[in-house]
């Protein structure tokens, strides 16, 4: 058995060597087969550097291309034995840990560009071989006759010599002499080849200027010209070349014959199109691939003519369940099925489907009529999943959610059409899945803005965007300034001021709540120091900071509050932490240990929102809660006068079994003062709300609680 090579350079090493067995057979070359493989050693190690490289670099690919035909490795065969072992071994031996996804479709690309780099530089030789034919023939219609017979033996060296086919015909078109290599290339003897015409060589897949020039030049308008061009072999079989015509003038200048050479190009172009559907197919299920739909997508949005296309973007539901309990190979023929029966969703000319990656497909519709055409589309797609697939004798359930964007062309590109087909359909998925959503433009610039606001979270506190606000707790019994809830805003560059709705979600979302918590306790805790300095024991004010059902479970959380109390010297009862009621529903010992050592160390716990969890009240006695918040939902009926009876008798309930608990309640949202007034009735302890104060900086509080020291 051979041992695996060890290091990359043996591993490179390797690489050259079977590539070099592959090729040198089919190389016109003096070397040994050990100095060939030398030779590709360096372009071995440029292939490799390419495939792993940050950016990738279609030159590098054309580079190796065009030095295998300056090694005169230009028989076509090389080149197909290069491609296949570049396919076959290039990201075995080169690819190191990267994604071999992305190593393998990076390793295609490569290869296409080898082989656009070998047919340029195989024309450019074919170009220098005509040249040298053109001076040969025109020293045999021009030299004295005593060099004429010598000068013609040249030129019919290299006629008969070269690789590639070379034909004459007058200026008529009537053939007149072609070589060996043009005559194996067509599949005929040379008596076949005998009086055809040039003007019978016309294939339907001719440029429209490939006649044009043909007939410049017989008319001396022009010396030569090249094109790509097909032709019918007498079975039927195409020829593909790259032909270049040359004019051939007498001694005194005129017109006299026309040269042609030809390359045979077949097995390339056959090469060059397995490569280009390999690029732009997905390997497993067949469909066109991102690349090619952009394509397709791009040309259908700048299409004008009042056209206007449909897109559906397609996730599945649960797919990544289906993966994690069958295993991937069951996930990967889900695909497939769901594949096919896309595709045959989608037959109508205009008509494509394609799989974006993972589980996500799209389906494109075109024409003047799109907005009933997308709609039918996405209703053939969702029909077509019902039936249940089935794999391993299990009949799978396949759901997906659908996003429909439909418009104008020409109005915008197809980065913004996707990212809104995207958002759109997340926004299925959001409403329970198994549905389609249209478009909302309102619906997609919020959904920006939030991705923008995830994306700018944690620059914005390195900038140091973010400040508090701080709402006065006020005692209803004697209206004296008892302490403050600090709020947290975000001063964004472009969207101003931002309240804690609009980011805090996004925090705990992306975890960016912790570090932003924790600066949030610490700045509160210092300003709390602040206004113990200058009031004193007198007015003993508390700051109450808000945790997040994140910071709950995070592990620092009590010795992060430790180390803030102890570097800032604040005592811990000047300090209470607001958990809502919904995070503490269920909570077992683990979640509520942490809480119990706060409030073992004289921190008040407040349990914010009460009464919008549903939780048992009984609960109560096993949370280490000193304080209730009670919801605002509760009290705005007290706005007005009378207030609603229920709403009084829940509350005084409330009061009532908090105080028999030994917990204080505390009221939010209080905007009137026959509100405060009704409240203090009913024995809430304290409250909050615009009645007293808005939010505002730490000046006003002092302000206020200047008054009530004072007053």
């Amino acid at each position: 058995m051979i041992a695996e090579p060890d290091g990359p350079e043996d591993r490179l090493r390797r690489f050259a060597t079977i590539w070099s067995r592959a090729v040198f057979p089919a190389t016109s070359t003096s070397l040994t087969r050990p100095e060939f493989e030398e030779l590709l050693l360096p372009l071995a190690r440029r292939l490799s550097e390419a495939l792993r490289a940050r950016t990738f670099e279609a030159e590098e690919g054309k580079a190796v291309g065009a030095a295998l035909v300056s090694a005169h490795c230009t028989d076509p065969d090389a080149l197909t034995r290069s491609l296949e072992c570049v396919d076959a071994y290039l990201v075995l031996y080169c690819g190191g840990d990267g994604s071999q996804e992305d190593l393998r479709i990076r390793s295609a690309r490569l290869q296409h560009a080898m082989a656009a780099g070998f047919a340029q530089a195989l024309r450019e030789r074919t170009l220098a071989e005509q040249e040298a034919i053109s001076v040969a023939a025109l020293q045999a219609q021009g030299v004295v006759a005593q060099a004429l017979h010598a000068t013609e033996a040249r030129f019919r060296a290299v006629f008969e010599g070269a690789a590639i086919g070379i034909g004459m015909a007058d200026l008529d078109g009537n053939i007149l002499q072609v070589n060996g290599a043009l005559l194996r290339m067509f599949g005929i003897n040379d008596q076949t080849m005998g009086g055809r015409n040039v003007r019978e060589w016309t294939h339907p897949d001719d440029a429209p200027q490939t006649w044009t020039l043909y007939d410049e030049l017989v008319r001396g308008e022009r010396e030569h010209y090249h094109v790509e061009k097909a032709f019918y072999r007498p079975d039927g079989t195409v020829l593909w070349t790259n032909l270049t015509v040359s004019l051939l003038r007498d001694a005194d200048g005129n017109p006299q014959y026309q040269l042609a050479l030809m390359e045979d190009t077949t097995e390339r172009r056959l090469l060059n199109l397995r490569l280009r559907y390999e690029a732009t197919h997905d390997a497993l299920t067949g469909l066109p691939n991102r690349t090619l739909f952009f394509e397709r997508l791009e040309k259908a949005l700048g299409a004008g003519n009042n056209q206007r296309f449909g897109l559906c973007y397609l996730d599945l539901d649960g797919f990544k369940t289906i993966n994690d309990s069958l295993g991937h190979a069951a996930g990967d023929r889900l695909l497939v099925e769901v594949a096919d029966r896309l595709q045959s969703c989608a037959t109508a000319p205009g008509e494509m489907v394609a799989r974006l990656g993972g589980d996500e497909f799209v389906a494109l519709t075109t024409g003047p009529d799109t907005e009933r055409e997308v709609d039918e589309l996405a209703g053939r797609i969702m029909n077509a999943l019902i039936t249940p697939v089935s794999i391993d004798g299990r009949d799978l359930t396949v759901r997906g959610s659908i996003g429909i964007v439909e418009g104008p062309a020409g109005e915008r590109g197809p980065a913004e059409v996707l990212r809104s087909a995207d958002i759109t359909m997340y926004r299925a998925k959001s409403a329970g899945g198994n549905r389609f959503e249209l478009a909302d433009p309102e619906a997609d610039a919020r959904a920006i803005t939030r991705h923008g606001l995830t994306t700018a979270l944690p620059a914005a506190l390195d900038r140091n965007e973010f400040f508090i606000e701080y709402q006065p707790l006020v005692h209803l019994g004697d209206g004296s300034v008892r302490g403050a809830e600090a709020l947290v805003r975000w001063l964004h560059p472009q969207h101003g001021v931002l309240g804690p709705d609009r980011f805090i979600p996004l925090a705990e979302h992306t975890g960016l709540i912790v570090p932003l918590g924790r600066w949030v306790l610490e700045q509160s805790v210092r300003q709390a120091r602040a206004w113990r300095e200058t009031y004193g024991d007198d007015v003993p004010l508390r700051i109450n900071v808000n945790l997040s059902p994140c910071q709950l479970t995070h592990p620092g959380l009590v010795q992060d509050t430790v180390d803030i109390l102890e570097r800032t010297g604040v005592a811990p009862d000047a300090l209470c932490l607001e958990v809502t009621e919904s995070a503490l529903i269920g909570a077992d010992d683990d979640l509520l240990k942490p809480l119990r050592r706060l409030a073992e160390m004289g921190v008040d716990i407040a349990l914010d929102d009460f009464g919008t969890g549903y939780s048992n009240l009984a609960n109560l006695r096993r949370l280490p809660v000193s304080i209730l918040k009670l919801d605002r939902s509760f009290t705005q009926s007290m706005q007005q006068f009378p207030a609603d009876p229920v709403d009084l008798k829940i509350v005084e309930g409330i009061v009532s079994l908090a105080h028999s608990l030994n917990l204080a309640v505390t009221v939010e949202g209080v905007e009137t003062g026959a509100q405060a007034e009704q409240l203090r009735i009913l024995g809430c302890d304290t409250a909050q709300g615009w009645f007293y104060a808005r939010p505002g900086p730490p000046e006003r509080l002092h302000d206020l609680a200047l008054v009530d020291a004072t007053g």
